[in-house]
């Protein structure tokens, strides 16, 4: 992907788009996908960089939703685990199976969660992965050492996807772009154009030069997550407000608080939330919270009753208890919730994950809420009643089977100069190849770009990527020949 040749083309007012689509999250990013592979013609523009919000701040895994088995939404489990299927197909090298274990300390806890995932199993069908099992407290203890063993009378084994966000997040923009799509980073839209009261187009701008861009099509779509009811609001100002955000944090810890390559899930909290321990390049990743009524914000911040609340949860299962020293970074995320009726009052952790269409009488479409995992479904959903809108060709949508470009050019960059393979730092399972590949073929930016989305620095150890970002920095200069933006 080349930033260069796709603003350029984005500045050229010679082309005339089909669908314009604002967000490049995982929704937009899957939109762009979908409408570019049935021969539509696709632009993507995104504020910040691509996942900036909410898509790169995710539990890093590909599932089904267990927990809302226990609410009653088992058509969204379908949904979800259909879709996990398919990404373990169309995506193979950014997602992978993990297996998880369910511990019960209680003599009716293993029937009971044992009864829920043997449903989850069923309802996967041939898109399973494998199957669910009964261990009893020794078996248990095998798989995770470190699970506190006081009580302990077994648990239930089963198997989810993990993956990395970000990573996939690149695999579609490069799937997009190959399928002809012009999507580009740090292209903020500053106003919707409107023709006889129908939006016909956006107004944006460059966040690097400042230079104004203006794009016309017969379709534009709002696929901004938490930040919905603003472009919503943008096109009327009277409009309703649709998205409940939530916000949930994560902190990473050492991985000598949970050897092995199995997660647990702690289907127990105080506030009903199911939390995961799980292993990640080579740390260990603890969340989620689900933290209601927080302002809308790229970049939020964890709370410190989050953090006691994740660190406290830890304590009660594993064998050594971490405290705030053990923390090498955390991170948090807004999960656009759609706002149902009966809202008010309700927790956030009630509200369903399931995604809605909504099209405005000016004729610009927003699909708000879903999640990671269904996104390909989402995009499917929108870009049908796309065709609709902007009375398009019939085009059957193509990407149940389509193979992402999910290889990263890193290796190649390593091949081509010695010099990249140097470690970024001791601490961290990157190299200077991996920065090459981020700046020359994946669109990265600024500093950030690199250290938080191409590779996970900061999100695996702030301190190292701390250390890191000069060289960083240094090498950046020298290939842009210039000073790397600060956006």
């Amino acid at each position: 992907m080349n930033r260069s040749e796709i603003l350029s083309r984005l500045e050229d007012n010679s082309e005339t788009w089909d669908v314009i689509i604002i967000g490049g999250g995982a929704t937009g990013l899957g939109i762009a996908v979908d409408a570019a592979t049935r021969g539509y013609k696709v632009a993507l523009v995104e504020q910040a960089d691509f996942g900036e919000g909410t898509s790169s701040k995710s539990t890093k895994l590909i599932h089904g939703g267990v927990r809302y088995l226990r609410s009653g939404e088992v058509s969204l489990v379908k949904e979800s685990l259909r879709e996990r299927g398919r990404l373990f197909q169309n995506a193979p090298n950014s997602v992978k199976a993990l297996a998880f274990v369910v511990p019960a300390y209680r003599w009716y806890e293993r029937l009971f969660y044992g009864a829920g995932l043997f449903l989850y199993d069923f309802l996967a069908g041939s898109l399973g992965i494998k199957k669910t099992a009964h261990l009893n407290a020794k078996e248990i203890l095998e798989v995770l050492p470190n699970l506190n063993s006081e009580g302990l009378r077994g648990g239930t084994l089963y198997w989810d996807g993990q993956f990395d966000d970000t990573r996939l997040l690149i695999a579609l923009a490069r799937t997009a772009v190959a399928n002809g799509a012009a999507v580009i980073n740090h292209v903020k839209v500053t106003g919707l154009i409107k023709e006889n009261e129908k939006v016909i187009g956006v107004n944006a701008v460059e966040q690097v030069s400042g230079n104004e861009i203006s794009l016309k099509a017969k379709v534009v779509v709002n696929a901004t997550g938490a930040f919905t009811d603003a472009i919503r609001k943008m096109n009327n100002e009277e409009a309703e407000e649709v998205i409940t955000p939530s916000q949930g944090i994560h902190i990473v810890l050492e991985r000598e608080f949970l050897d092995g390559d199995t997660g647990i899930m702690i289907p127990n909290t105080d506030d009903g939330r199911v939390l995961f321990a799980i292993p990640w390049h080579n740390r260990v990743l603890l969340g989620t919270t689900d933290t209601g009524d927080v302002p809308v914000s790229l970049h939020p911040k964890p709370l410190k009753e989050e953090i006691d609340y994740l660190l406290e949860h830890a304590g009660r299962y594993l064998t050594k208890a971490p405290t705030h020293k053990d923390i090498r970074a955390s991170f948090a995320g807004l999960r656009p919730l759609v706002r149902p009726p009966d809202s008010k009052g309700k927790s956030t952790s009630k509200i369903s994950r399931s995604h809605s269409i909504f099209v405005s009488d000016s004729g610009m479409l927003t699909i708000a809420g879903g999640k990671w995992t269904t996104y390909r479904q989402m995009a499917e959903d929108a870009v049908d009643r796309v065709a609709e809108l902007g009375d398009f060709p019939n085009a059957p949508c193509s990407t149940y089977d389509l193979s992402l470009l999910d290889q990263s050019t890193a290796e190649d960059e390593a091949a081509a100069d010695e010099s990249l393979r140097q470690p970024l730092d001791p601490e961290l399972p990157y190299t200077m190849a991996d920065v090459a590949a981020a700046v020359r073929t994946e669109m990265a930016v600024t500093l950030e770009d690199v250290l938080h989305r191409r590779t996970r620095c900061a999100f695996l150890d702030e301190s190292a990527a701390s250390r890191c970002s000069g060289k960083v920095v240094t090498w950046m200069e020298k290939e842009i020949g210039g000073t790397v933006p600060e956006l």
